[in-house]
């Protein structure tokens, strides 16, 4: 599977964004998705992930409240839509995907995804 993140940009403190992810090649609805986010000179931490198939949703605790992952089966996508955008949320956010079949949709180890986009850019001015 092939993943194609988008929706990167500069937002003010306060504000939103929403990123997408879409995926193409081997799709279906039997994986986990997840977005990852890494900060400069920071590694790569776990934001938020969904189980595609049954809609299941679980947040990391810093972003819990303020961001919603979703996806839209026909178009092959996953958003993050982010609410109250923090300075601290500034980071490149990486989509991700593993078959359901290996992982846990509460999984937020990134070494256990084995498919990645290319990550978009986030940052929040304060």
């Amino acid at each position: 599977v092939q993943l194609q993140a988008s929706g990167g940009g500069l937002v003010q403190a306060g504000g939103s964004l929403r990123v997408s992810c879409i995926a193409s090649g081997r799709t279906s609805s039997s994986y986990v998705m997840a977005w990852f986010r890494q900060a400069p000179g920071k590694e790569r931490e776990f934001a938020a992930s969904i189980n595609w198939s049954s809609g299941k949703t679980y947040y990391a605790d810093s972003v819990k409240g303020r961001f919603t992952i979703s996806r839209d089966n026909p178009k092959n996508t996953v958003y993050l839509q982010m609410n109250n955008l923090k300075p601290e949320d500034t980071a490149v956010y990486y989509c991700a995907a593993q078959p359901i079949r290996s992982i846990f949709f509460t999984t937020v180890d990134p070494r256990v995804y084995n498919y990645w986009g290319q990550g978009t850019k986030v940052t929040v001015s304060s």
